[in-house]
């Protein structure tokens, strides 16, 4: 049983990096889900794949599992590069693309 280490990218949904702060310790599946045939549920006999910890830092996430004797593996996170806008560019002269209302 394989523990992935790291820390969430944010959602498409939101603007800000909530919940993006804590390092995150979950465990790989060792079976594959398999839909049930009557209701049609996505359904796994493995119950480790719903343990979800959460750490404020990599060193305390990597201290539990080498405490508990877990095979773990680390993903480092990327460096967002944010894209920097104008709202004036919505309105220049010669903007690429139809003003629609």
């Amino acid at each position: 049983m394989i523990a992935r280490i790291f820390k969430p990218a944010k959602t498409a949904m939101q603007s800000g990096e909530a919940r993006t702060k804590e390092w995150v310790l979950e465990f790989e599946p060792e079976s594959p889900r398999s839909a049930d045939p009557l209701m049609g549920w996505t359904s796994s006999s493995d119950t480790q794949t719903q343990v979800r910890l959460e750490f404020d830092t990599k060193e305390e996430a990597v201290a539990y599992a080498t405490r508990e004797g877990l095979a773990y593996v680390v993903a480092e996170p990327k460096p967002r590069k944010p894209i920097r806008k104008s709202y004036a560019d919505n309105f220049r002269y010669g903007r690429i693309g139809n003003w629609t209302h």
